[in-house]
């Protein structure tokens, strides 16, 4: 009786159809290796995008490079991966003037009413007459007493409020950008390069912590315990029963220059390996970096683009670069030439 083959021929040999088949899954499956080294590859090469090849980038890629490869002599453990930043003029502008201080100006008029002493008294007289150039002529003792006026008298829950109110509507001058958004996107990058590579980044600023502990977990991904800046003191009371801190007019701690290094060991107890500025104010923490053992790096970002952003260093009274500028060169610091260093300087798609 024949056999019925409508469901195919039955083959007791290899069926060269199978053999085919495996043969493209394996291609397949190469292709498919072969594309995600290479998209993991390009990934790496593009950690910074918004930063032109150059000696600055390629010294960043290469440190971090060094400090992770647990093969090199360079090998940091994840624990000791410190980061440390300036914050005015290192990862937002700071032209032209303090965006801190803009804030505690602000402050003057809002509180005017409360104050009628402010007519007769200086610097308020100059501010609330509009010559700013007057009020300021006082200098940092100037600055300081508009600072402890406008920052004081309020608990930190107040204090907070009123700066997350400010930080959500007020605009800088030039740009007409929020002041959140005068954030350099190179620096937002160069931030997340380095916490996706086990480093803990820190903001070590002359300006006030509890000014900035408000938004820098929002804008830079760095929560408020990883602030270091100017503090007032404050003290415990009972308002209606309920526990508050309320700040005080009296100064507590500066964390500039000299005071800088003091405040990360404070706050830290850790000598970072990495170590970012912009100014003389930064000279110190860069020093005191680059003393320790093993690799480290120390960078300085100069405001060399007038077009973009500003062009300023040695004669600028904000943010002023000489002595550190020259230690850099020196010592072979790495410093960013924001004009050419930078593709693109504040982030995109705002205005």
């Amino acid at each position: 009786m024949p056999v019925d083959q409508s469901n195919g021929p039955i083959c007791h040999g290899k069926d060269p159809t199978v053999k085919t088949v495996r043969s493209l899954n394996l291609r397949a499956a190469a292709i498919v290796g072969v594309l995600a080294f290479a998209t993991s590859t390009a990934r790496a090469a593009d950690a910074l995008p918004s930063w032109n090849d150059g000696p600055a980038k390629a010294s960043i890629l290469a440190f971090v490079q060094a400090v992770t490869d647990k093969s090199g002599k360079d090998f940091v453990p994840p624990a000791q991966r410190i980061a440390t930043f300036d914050n005015d003029g290192t990862l937002w502008a700071e032209q032209p003037l303090y965006f801190q201080l803009v804030f505690a100006l602000d402050r003057v008029k809002a509180l005017a009413p409360q104050h009628p002493e402010w007519k007769d008294k200086e610097p308020f007289a100059s501010l609330l007459k509009g010559d700013l150039k007057g009020a300021l002529a006082g200098g940092e003792r100037a600055i300081l007493e508009i600072v402890m006026a406008t920052h004081a008298g309020m608990t930190t829950d107040e204090f907070e409020k009123v700066v997350r109110d400010w930080i959500a509507t007020a605009r800088h001058p030039k740009t007409k950008r929020l002041y959140s958004e005068m954030v350099y996107q190179p620096m937002l990058e160069l931030l997340h390069h380095l916490r996706a590579n086990g480093f803990k980044t820190f903001i070590v600023s002359g300006g006030g912590i509890d000014f900035m502990r408000v938004f820098s977990e929002r804008v830079y991904g760095i929560p408020p315990e990883q602030v270091i800046g100017s503090s007032g003191k404050l003290k415990f009371d009972l308002r209606d029963g309920k526990p508050v801190l309320i700040k005080l007019p009296e100064l507590d701690f500066i964390d500039d220059k000299a005071g800088k290094p003091a405040g990360i060991q404070q706050h830290i107890g850790r000598r970072p390996v990495f170590a970012f500025g912009n100014s003389d104010g930064d000279l110190q923490m860069l020093q005191w970096t680059a003393a320790g053992g093993g690799a480290r790096f120390m960078g300085i970002v100069h405001h060399t683009d007038a077009e973009r952003e500003w062009a300023y260093d040695r004669k600028s009274p904000i943010g002023t670069l000489d002595k550190a500028l020259d230690e850099a060169q020196a010592k072979a610091w790495t410093v960013v030439d924001m004009k050419r260093d930078w593709k693109t300087v504040f982030p995109p798609g705002k205005k």
